[in-house]
């Protein structure tokens, strides 16, 4: 049983080079007070050799942090850290609020990827290896870390400015329609990845896409929390006495804080089962 309140964050990217987290002591209101934290997969740059030490020490630092604040951790994987143990999702509500990184929402992971293209093969193989990943959910991840660690990236934008962003997605130009066409369809995606994998789920929250926002979908509430990388900002999630709340962070001062709320959401307890 996860300790409440039970908050929710994604794709920090420790150590990355345009994460917007200098500092893991500006992320410390946003865990003070809760009881347990999920960070929802692409936490630290586990894959990506020349930032891990960095990104380890940061990654050292976030734990203890979470042991000061007398907060449980739960990591889940990312497409950028793929080898955290366990199933790869969370489920909330007797499974009625799935929380997983977003990597398994599309086939290839991440269609905007520079490598995807060149892969195609390889990622049409992994797929065929394990066709029973249509269907289950369970062969689904392990699908997905094999894809990422096929995909890890060896280079790395340098700049947070909008415009080095802007450059930096445009290059091939077909990268930006892939980018574009996913935060425009994530929502319905979602939905339709739920339908698949989890139909008992009302609420999906993902990240992965850096893009945050919230759908209502074929009778779906879907959330993704965005990320801590620039251009796109970041939200939270907080599970607490049967209400789902989305918070905007506040990055206007030297910490990380709760702002204004994005939405709320009760889900009726669960019904006894008949005997």
């Amino acid at each position: 049983m996860m300790k409440e309140p039970v908050r929710i964050l994604s794709d920090l990217h420790l150590g990355h080079h345009i994460s917007r987290v200098e500092r893991v002591e500006s992320l410390r209101p946003l865990i003070a007070g809760a009881g347990t934290v999920v960070f929802n997969g692409d936490t630290w740059q586990e894959l990506a050799l020349r930032l891990r030490a960095r990104s380890q020490e940061m990654l050292d630092e976030l734990q203890a942090m979470c042991r000061e604040e007398g907060a449980d951790a739960i990591f889940l994987p990312g497409n950028h850290d793929p080898g955290w143990p366990g199933e790869g999702w969370l489920e909330l509500a007797g499974g009625r609020v799935v929380v997983t990184h977003g990597d398994t929402i599309y086939h290839d992971s991440a269609p905007w990827s520079r490598h995807a293209a060149r892969k195609r093969e390889q990622i049409l193989k992994i797929w065929n290896d394990r066709a029973v990943a249509g269907t289950d959910v369970a062969t689904r991840f392990e699908v997905a870390r094999e894809v990422a660690r096929l995909l890890a990236p060896n280079d790395f934008p340098q700049g947070r400015a909008f415009w080095q962003r802007a450059l930096d997605a445009a290059f091939p130009p077909s990268r930006a329609l892939k980018m574009l066409h996913a935060w425009a369809t994530m929502g319905g995606q979602g939905a339709s990845y739920a339908d698949r994998y989890f139909p008992d789920a009302k609420i999906l929250i993902f990240g992965h896409f850096h893009r945050s926002g919230i759908w209502n979908r074929r009778g779906r509430l879907v959330i993704n929390t965005g990320a801590f990388m620039s251009p796109c900002r970041a939200m939270f999630v907080e599970w607490h006495d049967g209400v789902l709340t989305c918070v905007e962070i506040d990055e206007s001062g030297e910490l990380y804080r709760p702002g204004k709320i994005a939405g709320s959401w009760r889900l009726d307890p669960i019904p006894p089962r008949s005997m």
